[in-house]
């Protein structure tokens, strides 16, 4: 009984989550968060893998890259799901400077053997067209060359929807947890089976 208990702690991994106010269940319980759904469905699908939310409301890239040594040390994990920029790019913050934030944080997670998964968000088009259209190709370019897996727009079927949206228009209702779930869960799934 010992020795099963062993090889089961072994084999346990740990599945983190870095992102801001889309991750952390803004404005609601935290079980209803797209996160907490992820862990319920995990307890089915991958038993063995413990979910760890270290997201932020009003988190940037530069927070989140400030943040990731002592995550990586603290929990060692084994996959790491990147879902930050878009504070970033509501500020306006220069797109060269997102995209290094990102970057350095993928290499980081890489470097301490976690697989990514970066999650694409867009930003709202009052932003101008020249600016949200770069911004968003920033995730498709970094999951190129970084070589790491990619949900191409986390709120897709959810963000020009009113109904799916909270009454600021930027983040997700308690309704739209289950659909950013099922829009990432595809590319979780095959992370997680590689």
């Amino acid at each position: 009984m010992l020795a099963l208990f062993i090889t089961q702690g072994a084999s346990a991994k740990t599945l983190l989550v870095l992102g801001d106010s889309l991750s952390a269940a803004y404005n609601m319980q935290t079980a209803q968060g797209w996160v907490a759904l992820l862990e319920q469905r995990l307890k089915n699908t991958h038993p063995d893998i413990q979910v760890i939310n270290s997201s932020i409301s009003g988190e940037t890239t530069s927070g989140g890259l400030t943040r990731l040594p002592k995550l990586l040390n603290r929990h060692q994990p084994d996959y790491i799901v990147l879902e930050l920029a878009a504070n970033d790019g509501l500020r306006g913050t220069p797109l060269n400077i997102i995209e290094k934030n990102l970057q350095k944080m993928i290499q980081l997670a890489k470097q301490s053997a976690a697989k990514v998964t970066l999650l694409g968000v867009r930003l709202p088009s009052n932003y101008g067209p020249r600016y949200t259209q770069k911004f968003f190709d920033i995730f498709e370019k970094l999951s190129i060359s970084e070589a790491v897996y990619r949900v191409p727009f986390m709120m897709d079927k959810i963000a020009l929807k009113p109904a799916l949206m909270q009454a600021d228009r930027l983040h997700p209702s308690i309704e739209a947890q289950p659909i950013i779930l099922d829009n990432i869960w595809p590319v979780i799934d095959e992370m997680l089976s590689q």
